[in-house]
C-alpha cells in the first residue's frame, strides 16, 4: 500500500522554528494534509518526539521520533527510530556531545518543550543548532546501534549538507537513504553523483512553519505501516 509521508519536520523546540509548531498544531496540520506518517526531527534533540507521537495516537497518524543532528563537519542528518526509548537515548548521547553554548531568545528564538496538550513543561538552555562532535563518517553506523536509520538531510540545498560541505557521499559512510529537499533536482543530481541511483530517495518538506508543510505528494510503499516497517524500508537498499 502507498503511505504518503513527511519524515522531516521541526516542533518549536528547534531554535528558528515558530511557535505556532506545537505537537497538536503540526500533527493536526499533517492531518489535514493528507499524510499517513510524518517524523518529528528536532535540532539536536528528541524531547518533544513522545507528545507528538502521543497527539498522532489519537488522532490516528503514525509519527516517528527522530532528531536532526548537526554533525562536526556541520552537515545536517536525519536519525529515525522505532521507538520513543531508543531516540531519547539516542538524544541523550547527541546531548553529551554537542557544543553547550548557552541560548539567546532574543537572537534563536524560545526552544520549549511541550506536552501532548501543548503546555510547556520545560525548555532547553543551552542553543541546539550549533556542531555536534559526531562525524557525517560515522553517523550511519552510531544510530543503527541505537536501532534506527540515518540519512543526510535535504543534499540539494547549497549549505549545511553533504553535497555543500564535502562535495561528494562517500560509499563508506554507509549510506541506504538520501534526501532531497527539491525532489525534482533528482535526475540532474544523478547524473554528477551516481550513488544515488542506488539507494533509496526521499523528499520532506524540513518545515519550521506550519505554511511549510507539504500536502500529501510523496509516499512509501509498504505492507503494514508501522515505524519499524519505516525504518526497515529506509535501512535496506531498494531491491
Amino acid at each position: 500500500m502507498k503511505y504518503f509521508y513527511d519524515l522531516h519536520l521541526h516542533s518549536c523546540l528547534s531554535p528558528c522554528g515558530d511557535m505556532d509548531m506545537t505537537p497538536n498544531n503540526l500533527v493536526n496540520m499533517a492531518k489535514l494534509l493528507g499524510l499517513d506518517v510524518i517524523a518529528l526531527t528536532d535540532h539536536n534533540t528528541s524531547l518533544n518526539c513522545e507528545a507528538a507521537m502521543k497527539v498522532g495516537e489519537e488522532i490516528g497518524l503514525l509519527v516517528i521520533p527522530g532528531m536532526e543532528l548537526t554533525t562536526s563537519e556541520d552537515i545536517h542528518a536525519v536519525c529515525l527510530f522505532p521507538t520513543l526509548e531508543k531516540a531519547l537515548e539516542w538524544s541523550d548521547y547527541v546531548d553529551n556531545h554537542r557544543i553547550k553554548i548557552k541560548n539567546r531568545s532574543e537572537i534563536y528564538g524560545d526552544q520549549v518543550i511541550m506536552n501532548e496538550n501543548d503546555e510547556p513543561i520545560g525548555e532547553i538552555e543551552h542553543l541546539l543548532i550549533p556542531a555536534t562532535n559526531i562525524s557525517i563518517m560515522n553517523a550511519h553506523e552510531l544510530v543503527r546501534g541505537f536501532g534506527g536509520v540515518c540519512y543526510p538531510a535535504h543534499i540539494d540545498r547549497d549549505s549545511l549538507s553533504i553535497l555543500s560541505v564535502l562535495g561528494e557521499i562517500d560509499e563508506s559512510c554507509g549510506f541506504t537513504t538520501l534526501e532531497l529537499a527539491d525532489g525534482s533536482k533528482y535526475a540532474e543530481l544523478a547524473e554528477l553523483h551516481p550513488i544515488m541511483k542506488t539507494v533509496n530517495i526521499v523528499t520532506n518538506s524540513d518545515a519550521h512553519y506550519l505554511e511549510n508543510m507539504r500536502d500529501a505528494q510523496n509516499y512509501l510503499e509498504l505492507q503494514e505501516l508501522t515505524r519499524e516497517n519505516v525504518i526497515k524500508f529506509l535501512d535496506n537498499f531498494p531491491q
